[in-house]
């Protein structure tokens, strides 16, 4: 089943995109092209073939947490270039009255 200005039209104002009629009619046909490729691959795609993300596998380095002594609050404070109630002071970035 090919795709239609109309269904353009439609998937457009899902999109919350506008397009004209001519651009309706010039983009039906090529989307047509993308949904039947990507149809095809589907086809392709058989039980034996594993689902992936990437096209190389991929893991995610994790190290174990470790408890350390850090720096003392005083000295961090120090360097900071406004203080109060011992903590960094800030600008206000947000109107919240």
């Amino acid at each position: 089943m090919a795709l239609t200005p109309q269904d353009v039209a439609r998937l457009a104002a899902l999109a919350r995109l506008e397009l004209a009629e001519p651009e309706c009619a010039e983009l039906a046909p090529e989307l047509d092209v993308i949904l039947n490729s990507v149809a095809r691959v589907g086809e392709v795609a058989g039980d034996d073939v594993p689902l992936m993300t990437h096209a190389l596998p991929m893991t995610n380095v994790m190290r174990p947490d470790q408890v350390r002594d850090s720096l003392p609050q005083e000295a961090v404070l120090a360097s900071a270039p406004d203080v109060e109630d011992e903590r960094f002071r800030v600008p206000r970035i947000l109107n919240e009255d």
